[in-house]
């Protein structure tokens, strides 16, 4: 087939319909986002009847992938680094129960923290859950990768992570596809204990994952994702790069005319058969990986007499993501090369005034924030705790309205702690869909404690966030807020905009003062949401 020019979160997506998936999960979440977009635009999915729709969160769309799995017929559940964070008990435990039917999920990373609270590194939940995980170098690998975790999932019986970084993910190359593979029949789990993890079958299902253990590390050892090269009469440095580490380090010693030999590792676990002889060859390792230093601990790190080198020992820097310039740096400088690196021109030298993220024009959140602190103007310690979401920026300045940002959801339950405490006015703010991924528990915890705090839901009918995905709270935020135990006297719904403003600052101030839980809904929709849908309007 010809080749197609794919964003690497493309490239997956087209991957996994190409190697037979018959459901795609995932919650919206940069760089992961493009993934599920990519196969519910495809035509090739409507044509193979692939589901793919938007889950409440990534819990939930891991588990709807496990229950794929369990029916016999292959899934993909796809989500950014913290995202798993929410998955991990379902994807812990699936790895004990096993799977049916291939199961891949696909966790995009963030290193540098370019829309993430954290830049941690998915590799250790797999070390965690001990199941396979692929790291490709580009999109080419991306796309072979969907076959390969897939086959590997249904001949281990486990689920098989692909990690992708926002480097990788959003970025563009040519990839040539392969001949599409058949959906598995319907073919549902047979074994009644299997899935069911009460202590005496758990037992029985972690003895088997251990047992599959060494099997695991013989696939790595043969694994199609690895490579090695060695030098011409060269045994002073040998570099070991994974994912799309490799790529840097392929650009610097073709750049720079070095002979270096290079192990490129791109499936977990690391198969010490093929380190070990390549470390025992050379007087130096440098270890190059995305994220946090999870081959170069296991291969020793500080404790190897300094012959392993990468982001421990500081010979890489030990946050943020790599780049062709930190990758060039390491290895000349290991190598005392006297090859020149290049200066940066003098215009990247120049500073640079820094633009802030900010709010769109005819934003609603705008309004909302400029009530809420008309109201709280007066109060000499505000404490507003916020969430994940567009109207985090109302932490910034003009607004300066937020005090908190920490996890989904955490602004309800953060909100109800403080309150316990004993803070006054306990507010929070958050999302629609932020609301019916985590924070409805965190409200039910209120109500049954009666606590004293408000929990403002500032509804725009979107995912706005992460490009305006649907969310699972329109048109429901009232009715999920009364069957929860809201009063109704105490569950009122405004509309942020100035003219409203004089109204709406009273309804906050009456709904402030009262000791015990309320809601206030800050119901309009998304500007931009709002131009899209008139467009298509438009356009009908």
């Amino acid at each position: 087939m010809t080749a197609q020019l794919l964003l690497g979160a493309e490239a997956v997506g087209q991957g996994a319909m190409d190697a037979g998936i018959s459901g795609a999960y995932a919650y919206p979440g940069t760089p992961a986002t493009e993934i599920t977009e990519f196969i519910q635009n495809s035509k090739q999915a409507q044509m193979m009847g692939i589901r793919a729709a938007w889950s409440t969160n990534e819990k939930t769309a891991y588990e709807a992938a496990l229950g794929m799995s369990f029916a016999g017929k292959r899934s993909i559940v796809s989500m950014k680094h913290v995202g798993l964070n929410v998955a991990a008990d379902a994807f812990i435990n699936s790895a004990i129960t096993g799977v049916r039917g291939g199961l891949v999920i696909t966790v995009a990373d963030d290193p540098s923290m370019h829309s993430s609270q954290n830049e941690q590194d998915s590799r250790a939940y797999a070390k965690f859950a001990m199941v396979p995980a692929l790291e490709p170098a580009n999109q080419q690998e991306l796309y072979d990768a969907m076959f390969h975790a897939f086959e590997l999932s249904e001949n281990l019986r486990l689920p098989v992570m692909v990690r992708i970084t926002t480097r990788l993910s959003h970025s563009r190359s040519g990839v040539v596809r392969r001949a599409p593979v058949s959906q598995n029949p319907l073919n549902p789990e047979t074994d009644p204990n299997r899935f069911v993890l009460v202590p005496m079958n758990a037992r029985v299902q972690y003895a088997s994952l251990l047992e599959k253990q060494p099997s695991l590390v013989a696939l790595s050892t043969v694994s199609p994702m690895n490579a090695l090269s060695y030098a011409t009469d060269n045994r002073s440095l040998g570099i070991i790069a994974c994912g799309i580490g490799y790529n840097y380090v392929m650009e610097t010693l073709q750049s720079q005319s070095l002979n270096i030999s290079v192990c490129k590792v791109g499936q977990y676990p690391l198969s010490m058969s093929v380190v070990d002889p390549f470390i025992a060859q050379h007087d130096s390792i440098l270890v190059v990986e995305e994220g946090y230093p999870i081959y170069e601990e296991l291969l020793g790190g500080l404790q190897n007499t300094g012959k392993i080198r990468g982001r421990l020992t500081g010979t890489l820097p030990r946050m943020g993501e790599l780049n062709p310039n930190t990758v060039k740096q390491a290895i000349c400088g290991v190598t005392e090369s006297k090859s020149p690196i290049e200066d940066p021109p003098m215009t990247a030298l120049m500073p640079v005034p820094t633009r802030p993220p900010q709010l769109c024009t005819g934003c609603s959140h705008i309004d909302l924030f400029n009530a809420l602190n008309a109201v709280l103007c007066n109060v000499e310690e505000r404490h507003v705790f916020s969430d994940i979401g567009c109207y985090a920026l109302g932490a910034l300045p003009p607004f300066n309205s937020l005090q908190t940002c920490v996890d989904m959801g955490a602004s309800v339950t953060m909100a109800k702690g403080a309150a316990d405490a004993g803070l006054r006015p306990a507010v929070c703010v958050i999302g629609d869909s932020t609301f019916t991924h985590s924070g409805m528990t965190g409200l039910l915890d209120a109500v049954n404690d009666q606590t004293s705090m408000t929990v403002i839901i500032s509804d725009n009918f979107t995912i706005a966030m992460t490009g305006g995905q649907p969310s699972a709270a329109t048109n429901r935020l009232r009715d999920i807020c009364l069957g929860l135990g809201v009063s109704s006297e105490h569950l009122r719904i405004i509309v942020p905009l100035a003219r409203n403003h004089d109204e709406n600052v009273a309804v906050l101030k009456e709904e402030f003062a009262y000791e015990g839980v309320s809601v206030i809904i800050a119901q309009r929709e998304c500007i931009q949401a709002a131009k899209r849908n008139k467009k298509l309007l438009q356009k009908k």
